[in-house]
């Protein structure tokens, strides 16, 4: 039986940023389910990067379903947690459910994934004091008041915690987070 990896999220997550680790992982042989704050079909965006703007741009993106919902995932079914960046971790933060689970990684040093805006997530259980990260730049105050010493590079690995930037950084971050997850939690 495969492991399970299991991804954090919510409506206004960033497309690519749920869907390009679910299928690599999914190709690596782990099982792969996404929890949110209910069972249901979630909506993403499509953040961009467009000549003349100051900051990303927003579009409407794909839909996909939720497996199941926060109160209903048993972290110790899963190896590893992802946490994908867009719009859903501003708001995620303080759902008390998904607070536990991150917890519960953290708690036991297992393998985590965080990219762009999802460290915010892990700043709100305070996770990320005395370890070093990246985020999307933008949040680099945010991470310095979480206690984290932010770098500004595509991937950043902290013992079991990897975190990038944005999807432009997508291969080093996989392939980063596929070095700590083949060490400490196989595929099979």
């Amino acid at each position: 039986m495969p492991a399970k990896i299991l991804i954090v999220t919510g409506d206004a997550a960033e497309s690519l940023e749920v869907l390009y680790p679910y299928q690599r992982l999914r190709e690596e042989g782990y099982e792969v389910h996404i929890a949110a704050p209910s069972r249901k079909t979630l909506r993403f965006v499509v953040h961009d990067f467009e000549p003349g703007y100051d900051t990303y741009t927003e579009k409407p993106g794909y839909t996909w379903p939720a497996d199941l919902a926060f109160a209903d995932v048993d972290p110790g079914e899963y190896v590893a947690l992802v946490i994908p960046g867009g719009r859903a971790p501003e708001y995620l933060r303080n759902d008390p459910e998904l607070r536990k689970i991150l917890k519960a990684f953290f708690d036991s040093d297992r393998p985590v994934a965080q990219i762009c805006h999802g460290p915010l997530l892990t700043a709100a259980i305070d996770s990320l004091r005395g370890r070093r990260v990246t985020a999307y730049p933008a949040l680099e105050p945010d991470m310095q008041a979480a206690g984290a010493s932010f770098q500004d590079t595509e991937a950043v690995v902290d013992g079991t915690l990897v975190s990038s930037r944005a999807w432009p950084d997508h291969p080093t971050w996989m392939r980063e987070f596929l070095k700590v997850l083949r060490s400490k939690a196989p595929a099979s």
